[in-house]
């Protein structure tokens, strides 16, 4: 009998919620199967369990639980039904490990694999509990006004429709959307900035950090992304942003030491390259979870996924392996953001880099000063597992990656 946990979503999570059952006790899972909806301070998080065999024993709905406790048992075959409920205690916590899948996540037809979102589908702002919950009580979910992150339906607004008195059927739409709502305790921007402070302070004390900073010349990357978007419709285009990301995760191929996690003042290197990509919600917040093996990826798929990644993000439709798997952050600040960034490293991972603003600057090239657009690429990285030397290495290895974006 195996136990399935409360994950913890990152170092800014102390508690989560169950607050839907996607199984029934009886019910044979696999790893890799999403089982349950967790709400925490980020929204409502689609959980997967990584074990074989049957879920038993599972915890009750809308409690409060640590990370670590226990959700449910699975038995595996042969195992004897357990006669004891599970009771919420936390479990020991288990060493961050980077699970190896499969290179390619945007393929059609896997079960395991999120679904990818379309630009202008409503579906995508409706979580999966708020609509499997509405669809249960005769409720259309694309008709209610969502407090979730970006105005997703979740399951509170559900659950408050459901307690409205019945409306006019000639008019659902107005009767579900004209009762003021106050936001839910699903995504709480006061409650997420409290534990984005809490887990950087933690990281700020106990890493020491260092930083480091290079300044790219960005005009090949510019020169070959107009190039490459020339002739394709605006849903094929490649942004910047994707090369800086592809340049990030194949230099990490070539110094991996900084592609992992510290684990009791300790260097574990990932199994894969899992890159965490920066995410700021608009109403306020901030997540990243992980495009996995993003080294391997070419970079329309790496455009897709990227997209597919913040559109879910926004709407609250995250998986937990998302946001468990990150062996590295990467945070860009885009056309209008500063120019410069110091990240601060997101436990237990050892490094975050970070790109600001494409700028215009005097730049010497072959031996006369041009006009170039630039970039400055930071890095922050642990000084308990590398130090400036493999940092350095780091960075000379976004830059050179850039200056042959035909060849990410």
């Amino acid at each position: 009998m195996a136990d399935f946990t409360m994950p913890s979503l990152g170092a800014d999570m102390e508690s989560g919620k169950v607050v839907q059952w996607l199984v029934n006790p009886g019910d044979r899972v696999k790893s890799g199967d999403v089982v349950a909806v967790v709400e925490t301070h980020k929204g409502a998080i689609d959980v997967e369990c990584f074990l074989d065999g049957v879920i038993d024993d599972m915890a009750p709905l809308d409690e409060s639980l640590p990370v670590g406790a226990v959700l449910a048992r699975v038995r595996q075959d042969g195992e004897g039904v357990s006669a004891s409920p599970v009771v919420a205690t936390p479990a020991t916590p288990a060493a961050p490990v980077a699970v190896q899948v499969e290179p390619v996540p945007l393929r059609p037809g896997r079960a395991q694999e999120p679904e990818v979102a379309v630009p202008g589908q409503v579906r995508a702002r409706v979580t999966p509990a708020a609509r499997q919950l509405a669809q249960a009580h005769g409720l259309n979910p694309d008709t209610l006004a969502g407090q979730g992150a970006d105005g997703a339906v979740i399951r509170a607004d559900v659950e408050r429709a459901m307690a409205l008195p019945a409306a006019d059927p000639l008019a659902p739409t107005e009767a579900a959307t004209s009762v003021p709502r106050p936001r839910s305790a699903g995504f709480d921007p006061a409650q997420m900035r409290q534990a984005i402070a809490a887990a950087m302070a933690r990281s700020k004390r106990e890493i020491p950090h260092y930083y480091l900073e290079e300044a790219i010349d960005f005009g090949p990357a510019t020169d070959w992304i107009e190039t490459f978007n020339r002739d394709r419709p605006p849903t094929e285009r490649l942004l910047p942003a994707v090369l800086m990301l592809k340049a990030v995760a194949l230099s990490l191929k070539a110094v991996p030491q900084l592609n992992g996690f510290c684990v009791n003042g300790r260097f574990e290197p990932a199994v894969g390259i899992h890159v965490g990509w920066a995410i700021a919600l608009r109403g306020g917040g901030l997540v990243a979870p992980a495009i996995r093996h993003a080294d391997s990826l070419d970079l329309p798929n790496l455009m897709a996924a990227l997209r597919d990644l913040v559109q879910r993000a926004r709407a609250g439709g995250l998986r937990s392996s998302e946001l468990t798997d990150p062996t590295i952050t990467v945070t860009n600040l885009g056309d209008r953001g500063a120019e410069r960034v110091q990240g601060v490293i997101y436990p237990p991972q050892v490094a975050i880099v970070g790109f600001g603003r494409v700028v215009q600057r005097p730049w010497v090239v072959d031996g006369a000063v041009a006009i170039r657009p630039m970039v400055h690429c930071s890095l922050a990285a642990d000084h308990r597992t590398s130090d400036g030397h493999l940092g350095s290495q780091l960075l000379a290895a976004v830059a050179q990656n850039l200056q042959h974006p035909e060849q990410l």
